[in-house]
């Protein structure tokens, strides 16, 4: 049965100098709870639901995470992670940093007396965390799995989402957050596929009486519909520029690790990957494979990365 856990862990003090009071960490457990427990954390969207979602259909890694999967929850625990900070709280913090969420989840992994997981996996931003945490605290993890991230945010990556605040602000200050959360979210989904699969998906035919609108845009315009309903505009702020100011240090983290990566992901390119894994103190391992969905193949290339998964994780036994 899955279950969720929470922890009021007190005043969070941040790495760049700011406060969260009365900070709630929240996690959702699955899997046998004396089994070796895997971590997995996603993207900025994405939350403790990973196997299962009280409103979606499915978890937002369920492919993966499931009894007899990759990850199998018939022999692993496996906890889903809540970024910080959540999407209610009023007093928002005005900087966050990857460092800050590896040092709350180690917080709830204190609370849950677990001393050591045997795995942690991160995609994209949870990419970022994990990283994060293995040089924080590299006794408590013993070997990672980090898709889509790397040790630092790549420049053209940093110049997309710069864009994207700035859309935001100008319609936080024109008092119409959601339609900035719209827009950057269109633009977002420019730089997670590829121009390949927009070419091989749309016709470019006309949609509606607006000569500028074709079906390329209506997809789009879905998307950026989508986040908006779930995503606080301030929290999306932070979010963003916590991905902007990663930074790890590859020589300090000695945890064994497998990379994987989509070779069309232009944020998280390719020469980055192999630095990291060449940088790396401990054992590490780049996995490459080719999608048409660049960043995002990790929630979509399952059958790409599903037998490497679990061949990891089979190690772990």
């Amino acid at each position: 049965m899955a279950r969720n856990v929470e922890f009021n862990i007190g005043d969070t003090e941040l790495e760049r100098g700011d406060v969260i009071k009365d900070d709630i960490v929240k996690g959702r457990l699955y899997g046998p709870d004396d089994a070796p427990m895997i971590v997995v954390m996603g993207g900025i969207s994405a939350d403790r639901y990973v196997a299962d979602d009280p409103v979606r259909d499915k978890g937002w890694w369920s492919p993966m995470v499931r009894p007899g999967g990759p990850i199998d929850t018939t022999k692993f625990q496996v906890m889903g992670y809540d970024f910080a900070p959540a999407n209610e709280r009023d007093d928002l913090p005005k900087v966050i940093t990857t460092r800050d969420q590896a040092r709350r989840l180690k917080k709830l992994c204190d609370h849950l007396n677990i001393d050591k997981v045997a795995a942690m996996k991160g995609s994209s931003y949870g990419g970022m965390a994990a990283l994060a945490f293995a040089e924080e605290f590299p006794d408590r993890v013993s070997n990672l799995i980090i898709i889509g991230a790397s040790h630092r945010p790549y420049p053209i990556g940093v110049a997309w989402r710069g864009i994207q605040r700035r859309m935001v602000r100008v319609a936080i200050d024109a008092g119409v957050p959601k339609e900035g959360l719209k827009l950057a979210r269109e633009l977002a989904m420019t730089t997670y596929r590829t121009a390949e699969e927009f070419a091989d998906r749309f016709t470019l035919d006309e949609t509606s009486t607006d000569p500028s609108m074709f079906d390329i845009c209506d997809y789009l315009g879905s998307r950026g519909d989508a986040f908006a309903e779930r995503m606080d505009a301030e929290r999306f702020l932070l979010l963003s520029e916590s991905i902007d100011l990663h930074r790890v240090t590859p020589e300090n983290i000695s945890t064994p690790t497998l990379l994987m990566t989509a070779i069309s992901d232009q944020l998280a390119p390719l020469p980055d990957m192999r630095e990291l894994r060449d940088r790396l103190a401990g054992p590490s391992e780049l996995f490459t494979f080719t999608s048409l969905f660049g960043h995002d193949a990790f929630l979509k290339e399952f059958d790409m990365m599903g037998p490497k998964l679990e061949e990891f994780c089979e190690g772990l036994l």
